[in-house]
């Protein structure tokens, strides 16, 4: 779009300016919303001819917003922002205020700054309730609280997260990602980590600043979310150095934090106490699951595989 002033100038350097700015100075007075701005105030023709550009503006402007299709799409000197007249002392200016469709995607993307997650796909975390399909009876228990959870939950309450187990592909990391939404809908912060991966960024990250940042961040988020544990690797460096002090300081701070797993509390409390070198340390991987138990109720999905389907 031409600046407001390059038009004006193209006019007043036409040799038919006179007639051409008077049809312009029509158009913009016989504005509906112009005429209502100036029945309020006094107005002389002076100050009119003074602020025709404004005035000019203003209508160019209110046009695009009411032939507005979308956002992305927007011409407007401000993207996203709507022209509003308004009075100052003698003067005429032009305020820019952000339309209905930038307050929401303003909003959209306030909520999905509240979703921080690692290594998990960027369609898993459009996830919602409403999305969830309930056919099978062995997944609406689960859903049923996580929904609850996700829906009450208030920062600095005490409350219980949840332990989801089940086999492959019944829906875990999904009602995972929908619990996420839902909290950042309501400005709940959470982090949603995907184990395996987790493990191993941690491992490349052992000397730098961003090992500890993201340690620190996983004890203190207000809604921390483990995914698919039990198919990492296991050692003892994870369970000992990195898992038990996360869960550690959250169990004392009484901070809710969520997992899934393929595993139930038996088969991970085996996983748990056998590292990769053949180490076997069952007092450790039990006191790992008290905190796990501590922190989160454990219920079973059970289902389909889904992704079969996909």
């Amino acid at each position: 779009m031409k600046p407001i002033r390059e038009t004006i100038h193209h006019l007043l350097n036409r040799h038919d300016f006179k007639e051409r700015y008077e049809a312009m100075k029509r158009d913009i007075l016989n504005d509906p919303h112009v005429q209502s701005f100036l029945r309020g105030h006094d107005v002389t023709d002076a100050m009119l001819n003074r602020h025709l550009g404004k005035l000019y503006e203003f209508v160019q402007q209110s046009k695009h917003c009411e032939r507005c299709s979308s956002l992305e799409q927007c011409p407007n000197l401000l993207k996203g922002y709507t022209p509003h007249l308004i009075w100052q002392g003698k003067n005429i200016d032009v305020q820019y205020e952000r339309c209905a469709r930038k307050v929401q995607e303003d909003e959209r993307k306030k909520q999905q700054s509240l979703i921080r997650s690692l290594f998990i796909p960027r369609d898993m975390l459009q996830a919602s309730f409403d999305k969830l399909e309930t056919d099978d009876l062995g997944r609406i228990e689960a859903i049923e609280l996580a929904n609850t959870f996700a829906s009450t939950y208030e920062v600095g309450k005490r409350i219980k997260g949840l332990y989801l187990y089940g086999s492959f592909g019944v829906g875990k990391t999904y009602l995972l990602a929908a619990m996420a939404n839902e909290l950042a809908q309501r400005h709940i912060a959470s982090f949603l980590v995907y184990v395996p991966e987790f493990v191993r960024s941690l491992k490349s990250s052992l000397q730098t600043d961003a090992f500890q940042d993201t340690i620190e961040y996983a004890k203190q988020v207000p809604v921390l979310m483990l995914d698919d544990l039990g198919a990492e690797l296991m050692s003892s460096w994870w369970r000992d150095e990195v898992l038990g002090p996360i869960l550690q300081y959250r169990m004392l701070e009484h901070l809710p934090t969520c997992f899934t797993s393929n595993f139930d509390l038996k088969r991970l409390t085996h996983h748990l106490a056998h590292s990769q070198r053949g180490e076997e340390e069952q007092v450790k991987a039990a006191r790992m699951i008290e905190r796990i138990v501590y922190l989160a109720t454990p219920i079973e999905m059970k289902g389909k595989n889904r992704r079969i389907e996909m």
